[in-house]
């Protein structure tokens, strides 16, 4: 994957829409953003057929745009779509077994702290996603929100190594991660649910630092 891919990652599933979440994402896409992750939780999340149904039509939007498809944390159902990556968790499989499954392909992990960080770069993930950094409503079980400290000192620490931010981000402060190093900024509620999502996208891609 292009470091520049991470530049405006939308994660969505149903649950976060107000409207068709299929316009949604064509919509999105449309307008700019540089992959896509599906994080089908929360309350009335669709499971089994449905999902599957659900994926299927999101991937080949994504194909007709040309860009990533990355599921969330199903790397079994990742697998069966031929999707183009997988993010996972802290909790979630090991990072060897995926690579095993899913040889090729990208593979995306959260971080909160330096341990973290060190583990996602020896299980050889292909960028991390830090955060989150500011609080955000989009995630029941998020964990506290950590600020840009630890993300300067990811890059500090990993100066050529592919960083998402994520938690809380709006286009008003989009600026702040990306300043302080991150290749781009993941969003949920603020592309889901703001009203023109040409401007909004549009707002974050003219920030500084977003293109290299």
């Amino acid at each position: 994957m292009n470091r520049k891919d991470l530049a405006v990652y939308l994660i969505m599933g149903t649950p976060n829409c107000v409207e068709d979440p299929l316009v949604v994402l064509k919509d999105a896409l449309e307008a700019g953003v540089t992959m896509f992750q599906l994080r089908e939780k929360g309350d009335g999340a669709l499971k089994g057929d449905e999902l599957e149904g659900f994926a299927r039509q999101c991937q080949e939007i994504c194909k007709s745009y040309k860009v990533p498809f990355i599921i969330n944390d199903d790397v079994e159902l990742a697998i069966k779509l031929h999707a183009d990556g997988v993010h996972v968790g802290q909790d979630d499989i090991a990072l060897t077994e995926i690579r095993e499954k899913f040889t090729g392909r990208i593979v995306g992990v959260s971080v909160h702290t330096q341990q973290e960080l060190e583990g996602a770069i020896k299980g050889d993930a292909d960028y991390v996603g830090i955060g989150p950094i500011y609080e955000t409503r989009s995630k029941s079980d998020a964990k506290a929100p950590a600020g840009l400290t630890f993300l300067r000192q990811a890059r500090g620490l990993l100066p050529d190594f592919p960083i998402v931010a994520i938690g809380g981000i709006t286009p008003e402060n989009a600026h702040e991660p990306l300043q302080a190093g991150a290749d781009g900024v993941a969003i949920i509620s603020a592309i889901c649910q703001c009203q023109d999502r040409h401007a909004t996208v549009s707002l974050i891609l003219s920030k500084d630092g977003i293109r290299r």
